[in-house]
């Protein structure tokens, strides 16, 4: 027999406008292939516009977001407002009126995650948010579930497909920033205000959720170290790519000695690494296990039906009674654990890309290589491409690429060099990340 499942939408926008026309269209599909029907109850939102070109009937309008939240005919609310104030209110009210609720808003989870997850807790019900940071990937239900017998040490992704598609064009294509930015804007592939988006927030909202599950923590999403791509500069990408690496808005987390460094930034990564292809707007993510090793999670991170999907495949998790089982027995929710110590940028290690703008002139290549010594970096490879132009005056690039180098270090040598008077712009600095290295049957 079939469970039936009575669902609300709160926000008809993209996503919500999706979510209602695969459950009207395919209830049939999605019934048999998972034993639950699914009924489409209301839809709450401003307008009702989308809702209506997605075939939802008049009569379903709920023009009245306080009656619908409580109805007792329904059993899930699906919150796709998006934003912080509003959809923190909609979500603890549904939830102290005893219903579910299925959301895609990784801004909201990853600054209020705790207190939400512990509401729903004390009220006997669950919240589901797949769709919340790899769009249509199943990476949350992977973490939650699939890799339940590992210790994870590592999670990498490509998780903002807008600033993907945006280095695609900037690699392959030769493009500055400024006109990859115009072109995803017009594609429909980035918002006409896309600062979350490249700046990284975006990323970082995620990379938090998937943090927090992964290793079981509560995260300080305001102790996030996050860079973005809005101020990567075309020679690096190109300089970058004669090196044999290309460039990639990561974000990770990882454990270390000390404790777990979540970061969102650029980096350069080897052609050989996993997510080297990943390219336009498609999301990647992988995840290290001690038992798995390394698992890749690849699809498309955005748009409305991969990202209804994933809000589709959450209310009947909640159907079948998979996921209020996951949330009740296992222990890696934010509510359920203790601070964890997030380690400094600073107090980490890795290669590095270097560009310092310097004067041609004897001695200064010399000048460079010992404060970098003094600062116990080690050199492996530079370059200092020939210029057309003469004088002593004249600032051309000097690329060099580090040995694993302490971040601090790092930092310490570069304030040392731009305030030289041989150095001109401030030197750009690019982490070169490799692949994380698998560390099978031990949880040390």
């Amino acid at each position: 027999m079939k469970t039936t499942i009575r669902v609300a939408i709160v926000g008809c926008g993209t996503v919500g406008g999706s979510v209602a026309s695969l459950l009207l269209k395919d209830r049939r599909l999605i019934g048999e292939r998972s034993g639950v029907d699914v009924e489409l109850a209301a839809v709450h939102t401003r307008t009702f516009s989308r809702a209506t070109d997605a075939g939802v009937p008049e009569e379903l309008f709920e023009r009245s977001l306080e009656t619908l939240l409580e109805r007792r005919d329904i059993d899930v609310v699906v919150e796709l407002i998006g934003g912080l104030t509003v959809a923190r209110d909609i979500v603890l009210r549904a939830v102290a009126n005893g219903k579910h609720v299925v959301t895609a808003n990784k801004a909201l989870l990853a600054h209020h995650g705790t207190e939400l997850w512990e509401a729903a807790r004390a009220n006997g019900v669950c919240i589901g948010f797949e769709a919340s940071t790899a769009g249509g990937i199943p990476v949350i239900r992977a973490i939650t579930d699939g890799l339940l017998a590992n210790r994870i040490d590592a999670v990498y992704g490509i998780v903002n497909g807008t600033s993907n598609y945006i280095l695609t064009q900037m690699t392959q294509q030769g493009m500055g920033y400024a006109d990859a930015l115009a072109g995803a804007q017009r594609d429909g592939l980035a918002e006409a205000d896309p600062s979350l988006d490249v700046n990284g927030t975006d990323s970082a909202h995620k990379v938090a959720i998937m943090a927090a599950l992964a290793f079981g923590i509560k995260v300080d999403f305001d102790a996030i170290p996050v860079s973005g791509i809005d101020l990567l500069e075309s020679v690096d990408v190109t300089f970058g790519s004669d090196l044999g690496y290309v460039v990639k808005l990561l974000a990770v987390a990882h454990r270390t000695p000390d404790g777990v460094t979540p970061w969102v930034r650029p980096a350069f990564i080897s052609r050989e690494h996993p997510l080297a292809w990943v390219s336009g707007p498609f999301n990647a993510v992988s995840i290290y296990g001690h038992a798995t090793g390394h698992t890749l999670y690849y699809g498309r991170g955005a748009g409305g039906h991969p990202t209804a999907s994933a809000v589709i495949s959450d209310i009947l998790s909640i159907g079948m009674g998979t996921l209020p089982a996951v949330f009740d027995h296992t222990g890696y929710w934010q509510d359920r654990n203790k601070d964890a110590r997030q380690v400094p940028m600073a107090q980490t290690s890795s290669r590095f890309y270097l560009r310092i703008m310097a004067k041609d002139q004897p001695g200064v290549l010399a000048e460079i290589a010992r404060i970098f010594g003094n600062h116990s970096i080690s050199i492996a490879s530079m370059l200092q491409p020939e210029v057309t132009e003469d004088g002593a005056e004249t600032l051309v690039p000097i690329v060099i690429t580090t040995h694993i180098s302490a971040q601090q270090n790092l930092e310490d040598a570069l304030a040392h060099i731009d305030a030289l008077d041989i150095t001109g712009e401030r030197a750009a600095c690019i982490p070169i990340i490799e692949e994380h290295a698998e560390r099978f049957g031990t949880t040390e």
